[in-house]
């Protein structure tokens, strides 16, 4: 659908930038879908599931891979902001993410800020409308 580019904010979540910057690294997220889309909220990606496994799996993980400890920050989620997927344990991020398509700020300091979209938000406007 197009290219979503991102700047990252090593100064605030050095750990979670560090795990994404790994994972793309190594072409991780390629060929992962955006499974979980809420217009006016967030679209969601990163689950290895989502490449091949059944879509009832989409979303839950592999319980496998690293975690990173939560770095809640001031920064606001609004539009644009890519913020750390994680369970209901603040520590349990791993490679999934969201992309806030709305303003969802009743979010902040319970989820680690680590970017934003910079260019094509357009883009995940029309993950949002598919």
């Amino acid at each position: 659908m197009g290219k979503i580019i991102v700047e990252m904010f090593p100064a605030i979540a050095p750990n979670s930038v560090r795990n994404w910057d790994s994972l793309v690294n190594i072409h991780f997220y390629d060929s992962t879908a955006f499974h979980r889309v809420i217009p006016d909220f967030m679209i969601q990606g990163g689950d290895p599931n989502s490449r091949s496994g059944p879509v009832s799996t989409w979303g839950y993980g592999d319980d496998t891979q690293a975690t990173v400890d939560a770095e809640f920050s001031a920064v606001s989620h609004r539009r644009g902001i890519l913020s750390a997927a994680r369970a209901t344990d603040p520590n349990s991020a791993s490679s999934q993410f969201f992309i806030c398509v709305g303003n969802p700020n009743y979010l902040d300091r319970q989820y680690s800020v680590y970017g934003k979209v910079v260019q094509g938000m357009n883009v995940a406007d029309s993950v949002v409308s598919a």
